[in-house]
């Protein structure tokens, strides 16, 4: 059963960085799409970035130029950079594998941004 552990969650001030990661078993991150969703209390999931099979990456209107999607092969691991967080960036941080049949989740992280 494929698994996905996410990390890397915190409470950060505004302005501030973090960098998630998500921890791939039983599967290649490189031979799937690879997403990162946000969800907050009564609201629906929302998608943050994707990074496909074959490199390309994409982005939420909300999140181009703050954050970048990236993956460590050798460690079989997808990051998600956030720069210059906002309030509104608080959530919790979901990790999506997609193999084009199945998606599969993490249980999430927490990110909170507060002063």
């Amino acid at each position: 059963q494929v698994q996905l552990v996410e990390s890397g969650g915190d409470l950060v001030q505004p302005g501030g960085s973090l960098r998630l990661s998500c921890a791939a078993s039983k599967t290649s991150v490189s031979l799937n799409n690879m997403s990162w969703y946000r969800q907050v209390p009564g609201k629906e999931r929302e998608l943050v970035a994707t990074i496909t099979r074959s490199g390309s990456t994409m982005y939420a209107d909300s999140v181009k130029g703050r954050f970048t999607i990236s993956r460590d092969n050798a460690k079989n691991t997808v990051y998600l950079q956030m720069n210059t967080l906002r309030p509104e960036d608080a959530a919790v941080y979901y990790c999506r594998l997609n193999n084009g049949y199945v998606n599969y989740w993490g249980q999430g992280t927490q990110v909170t941004v507060s002063s």
